[in-house]
């Protein structure tokens, strides 16, 4: 994990956290601007937020913030120095017009992590969406419904996260089916 200790550390806290928690792609994440963030000034530590983003193809799709990114979004931008129009920012660097986080610092973050983690497989800013996907049918959410969150025009993309959960449903079908209780005569 980041060193919170730190304006950079909490920025990619806050980054991972919204990662998990929204499903984004990472070019909607980079988009982002601070001031599409002001419902965070409602400290409900309970509440889910809602934010429009325009994603891929320029369509507009609706992404959930949790409860827990939410608050490190907040602890994020209380600690920022600066006013700088983009919500993720180079703290190093002093050009206002190119404090923007590019694509290629968070891979390469998010890489860094993984290894510090103590994880062999490579991780990427994809894992991670794959990673919430993954979470939300595992947790009973239906297919279609995972389609929208991520923005899927057709559900054939948004089937390849169906892998992992077809291990649970051989574990549901082997507990409960009756015909694994029939003896081979």
């Amino acid at each position: 994990m980041p060193d919170i200790k730190s304006e950079a550390g909490l920025r990619d806290r806050a980054i991972l956290e919204l990662f998990f928690s929204s499903g984004m792609r990472i070019s909607e994440l980079v988009a982002l601007d601070a001031d599409q963030l002001s419902f965070l000034s409602d400290k409900n530590p309970e509440r889910t937020f809602e934010l429009s983003i325009v994603g891929k193809g320029q369509h507009v799709r609706t992404i959930f913030i949790s409860p827990r990114a939410a608050g490190w979004l907040r602890q994020y931008l209380s600690q920022r120095s600066d006013v700088s129009k983009p919500l993720f920012v180079n703290t190093r660097s002093r050009d206002l017009e190119r404090r923007r986080l590019s694509v290629r610092y968070i891979q390469k973050m998010i890489s860094k992590c993984a290894v510090l983690a103590g994880l062999s497989k490579k991780v990427t800013p994809h894992t991670l969406r794959h990673t919430y996907a993954t979470d939300l049918l595992a947790h009973g959410a239906d297919l279609r419904s995972v389609q929208e969150l991520l923005g899927h025009k057709n559900v054939s993309t948004t089937q390849i996260y169906t892998h992992v959960t077809n291990k649970r449903l051989r574990d549901i079908h082997e507990k409960f089916h009756s015909g694994n209780d029939i003896k081979n005569k």
